[in-house]
C-alpha cells in the first residue's frame, strides 16, 4: 500500500512539472523528470533547471522536445500551421563586462547539430551551411554579440533567423510598456530571468515576438512583428527546442520553463513552480571556511617548511607578472604554468615558425583540449602596457571568419604571450615561397585574397571600433583546413573610435608594406593599412617578396617592378611563374594587380577604402584606371631609419643595401 501511495504521489509531481497533450501541446514548469533530447554540454539540474552552456570555453549545448511536431496543414496541403511559445530564459555571465553570446529558440528538421560550430555560430550552422535553404531552420535568437559578418545592429539584440544567423528582421531587446506605451530596454546578459512569447499565425502568415522581464504580463504590442510565409522553411514534421554556444566568454545560459502549442496559443507558465537560478553562496562558504580554518591551520603549518623550497623553484618556473589592474580581464589573462603545459615547455617541436617579433608555438589547453598557437613576444621596451593589454583584450571581442580569435595573453618577465586559435595549413607564405608546399591556383589565392579583404573591411569600418592591423603581409595571413585566408596576428594593432584622428605612435611593421607618409606623420591609419593591403596583393599574385636585396635593378623593389611593366602593358607577364599551366580568368589577375598599385599610391587619399575594394573584387564596381603620373615612387628612399624601433627593420640583413639601391628614384 504505502508502495502504490509512494508511486502515486512520484507521478503527481512529475505532472505538477510536466503537461503533454495528444493535441500537439506541453507546459514545463520547470524541466526535472522530462525526456528531452540534449546533446553538447545542455543538462538538467537536480532542481529541474535546463542548463544550455555552464561556463566553459567554446562549448555549445542544444536541448529538444523529443518527438516532432506536423508543420504542415492537412485541410490547405503545403501551407504551414499556427504556433505559439513561450519560454522563461536568463543569461548569467561570469563578469558582467562580458556578455558571451547567446541562445535561440530553434525550429528544425532534425535534432542532429554535429556539424555546427560554436562561437557566432550558436551551435547552429558552420561557414560553409549558414544561409542554405535546405537547412528548414527557423530561429529566435537572443544574441549578446554584435558580428558585422552577419549584419547584427548591436550587441544586445533579438532576431528573427531563416535558415541563417543573419537575421531577416531584428531590434534591440525590450518590451512596450501597456500603461505608457513607451520603450522598455532590457539587457539579455543580466543574469534576471526574462519571458519570450512567440506566435505564428499561419492565415496571416505573420510571426511576432514579444519579451518581458518576469513576472510582468504579455505586453499587448510585440516587439518584432514580421510577415513570413513559413511554408517553404518547415517540413510536414519539425523539433522546437533551444541551441546556445559560448565563445571566450564564461556564461550560463539556461531556460527554467517552456510552454508549446500548435494552432493555439501557448498556456501561461506558473512562476511559481519555475526553479531557481544558481547563486554562489559566497557567505555560506565563508562560514564553514572559518570553522575549519583554524583545526588545519596546525597540519598546514608543519608540511610549510618542507614545501616552501619546492614553491619557490615552481615559482621561478612558471612565474608571470599578474598586477591588479588584470583582475577585470578575467578569461582573456591564461596564466603561464598553462600555455608552458600547453606547448609541452615551448619544445622545439612545437615551433611553428619565428620572425622579427617573435616565436610561434603551437598548443593544446589542458583544460578545454582546444588548440592554440602562442606568440611570445617581447615587451620590457613597450611604453604604456596597460593600455596596450586593455587593447589586446578588446581585440579578443573581434568575430569575423576572416580574423584569427585573439583568445588571450599572458605576461612573464620581459615577455608578453599572445594566445590564437590554431590555423591547421599555417601561413600564406610558406605556400608561396617554399618548395616543399604545393604551389596555390589562382582560385585559391584569388578566394584568399577575397578574404583578406572582407577581414580587413571588418577592422576598419564593420566593427564597434576602427582596427589598424598595422602589420598586414603574407606570414600573417593564416589558412584554415579548407585554405581560407584569415587575418592574424594583432601584437601590433591599434584601436580608436569612429570618428577621431589616429594617434601617433612608434613605426612599426615590416619593410615593404610601409606607407610613405608614416615616416612624416606617425600616425597609423587605415590609408597605410590599405598601402599594405596592397603590396600583399602583388606579392600573392606575383609570388615574390614586396623587397628583395638580392634581385637586380629595378626588380629589388616589387611595386617598381609592376609598375614599370604596366606602363610596358606587360602587366600579366609579372605573374607567379608557379601559375603556369593554370587556366583560370586572365581578368581577376589584371584587377588584383591594378589593384596592388592603386591600393600602393604614395598619396593616401588616393587609395581606395576597403569597401571599394571589395567592390572591384567582387565585380560590383569597375576598376578605375591608374593615374597617368603614377610614377615609380622608390618606398625606401622616402623612409628615414630615424623614428623606427630597432626591430622595425629586421625583416632583411640588408637594410642598408637597399637604402643605396632605392636612393634617388
Amino acid at each position: 500500500m504505502a508502495s502504490r501511495l509512494l508511486k502515486t504521489l512520484s507521478i503527481l509531481v512529475i505532472l505538477s512539472f510536466v503537461s503533454s497533450r495528444e493535441d500537439g501541446s506541453f507546459v514545463f514548469n520547470g524541466f526535472r523528470g522530462t525526456n528531452l533530447s540534449l546533446d553538447g554540454f545542455a543538462s538538467v539540474a537536480p532542481d529541474g533547471l535546463l542548463v544550455l552552456t555552464n561556463r566553459s570555453l567554446h562549448e555549445e549545448g542544444h536541448a529538444f522536445h523529443p518527438k516532432p511536431f506536423k508543420f504542415k496543414s492537412d485541410t490547405a496541403p503545403g501551407t504551414a500551421r499556427s504556433f505559439s511559445t513561450t519560454f522563461v530564459f536568463a543569461i548569467i555571465p561570469k563578469y558582467s563586462f562580458i556578455r558571451g553570446l547567446g541562445l535561440v529558440f530553434v525550429v528544425s528538421p532534425t535534432t542532429d547539430f554535429s556539424t555546427a560550430l560554436p562561437n557566432q555560430y550558436l551551435g547552429l550552422f558552420n561557414f560553409s551551411d549558414n544561409g542554405n535553404a535546405t537547412n528548414h531552420v527557423l530561429g529566435i535568437e537572443l544574441d549578446n554579440s554584435q558580428n558585422a559578418e552577419f549584419q547584427d545592429i548591436n550587441n544586445n539584440h533579438v532576431g528573427i533567423d531563416v535558415n541563417s544567423l543573419q537575421s531577416a528582421n531584428s531590434t534591440p531587446a525590450g518590451y512596450y510598456d501597456d500603461s505608457t506605451g513607451a520603450f522598455q530596454n532590457l539587457t539579455l546578459a543580466s543574469g534576471v530571468p526574462m519571458q519570450i512569447w512567440v506566435d505564428y499565425d499561419g492565415g496571416d502568415m505573420r510571426l511576432s515576438v514579444t519579451m518581458a522581464p518576469v513576472p510582468t504580463p504579455k505586453p499587448s504590442k510585440p516587439l518584432l512583428s514580421s510577415t513570413i510565409d513559413l511554408s517553404s522553411v518547415v517540413t510536414d514534421l519539425m523539433y522546437v527546442g533551444f541551441s546556445s554556444a559560448n565563445g571566450i566568454s564564461l556564461t550560463t545560459h539556461c531556460v527554467l520553463g517552456w510552454s508549446f502549442k500548435m494552432n493555439g496559443m501557448a498556456e501561461p507558465l506558473d512562476y511559481a513552480q519555475l526553479p531557481p537560478l544558481p547563486r554562489l553562496d559566497s557567505k555560506h562558504k565563508l562560514q564553514k571556511l572559518a570553522i575549519w580554518l583554524p583545526l588545519v591551520s596546525c597540519a598546514f603549518a608543519l608540511l610549510a617548511v618542507a614545501t616552501v623550497v619546492w614553491l619557490v623553484k615552481r615559482r621561478n618556473k612558471y612565474a608571470e607578472l599578474l598586477e591588479d589592474w588584470e583582475q577585470e580581464y578575467g578569461p582573456h589573462r591564461f596564466s603561464y604554468k598553462e600555455l608552458f603545459r600547453a606547448t609541452k615547455g615551448f619544445k622545439d617541436k612545437t615551433l611553428l615558425g619565428s620572425g622579427g617579433f617573435g616565436r610561434v608555438y603551437q598548443g593544446v589547453l589542458p583544460s578545454t583540449n582546444v588548440e592554440v598557437a602562442v606568440k611570445r613576444v617581447s615587451h620590457e621596451s613597450r611604453q604604456g602596457i596597460k593600455e596596450f593589454v586593455a587593447e589586446i583584450v578588446s581585440i579578443g571581442q573581434l568575430r569575423h571568419r576572416n580574423v584569427v580569435q585573439l583568445l588571450g595573453y599572458c605576461r612573464r618577465k620581459g615577455e608578453l604571450l599572445l594566445v590564437y586559435d590554431y590555423m591547421p595549413n599555417g601561413s600564406l607564405d610558406s605556400f608561396l615561397y617554399h618548395e616543399t608546399r604545393p604551389a596555390l591556383s589562382w582560385a585559391q589565392r584569388f578566394r584568399i585574397i577575397k578574404g583578406v579583404a572582407a577581414g580587413l573591411l571588418y577592422l576598419h569600418q564593420d566593427w564597434e571600433q576602427i582596427v589598424v592591423h598595422r602589420d598586414i603581409k603574407a606570414s600573417n595571413v593564416l589558412l584554415d583546413s579548407e585554405l581560407n585566408g584569415r587575418l592574424g596576428d594583432f601584437g601590433l594593432a591599434r584601436l580608436y573610435d569612429h570618428g577621431t584622428d589616429a594617434h601617433t605612435t612608434h613605426i612599426m611593421g615590416t619593410m615593404g608594406y610601409l606607407a610613405p607618409e608614416l615616416a612624416k606623420t606617425g600616425k597609423a591609419t587605415t590609408k597605410t593599412d590599405v598601402f599594405a593591403f596592397g603590396a600583399f596583393l602583388l606579392e600573392v599574385a606575383c609570388g615574390r617578396r614586396p623587397v628583395d636585396p638580392s634581385a637586380e635593378g629595378q626588380q629589388v623593389l616589387l611595386l617598381d617592378w609592376v609598375l614599370e611593366n604596366w606602363k610596358r602593358g606587360t602587366l600579366l607577364a609579372t605573374g607567379d611563374p608557379r601559375l603556369a599551366g593554370d587556366i583560370f580568368p586572365v581578368g581577376e589577375m589584371e584587377t588584383v594587380l591594378k589593384l596592388g598599385l592603386l591600393c600602393s599610391h604614395p598619396s593616401p587619399d588616393a587609395r581606395p577604402t576597403m569597401r571599394q575594394v571589395m567592390h572591384f573584387l567582387d565585380g560590383d564596381s569597375a576598376m578605375p584606371d591608374l593615374p597617368p603620373a603614377y610614377t615609380r615612387i622608390g618606398i625606401l628612399s622616402l623612409i628615414q631609419k630615424d623614428g623606427f624601433d630597432d626591430y622595425t627593420m629586421s625583416s632583411s640583413s640588408s637594410v642598408s643595401h637597399m637604402f643605396e639601391l632605392s636612393g634617388g628614384r
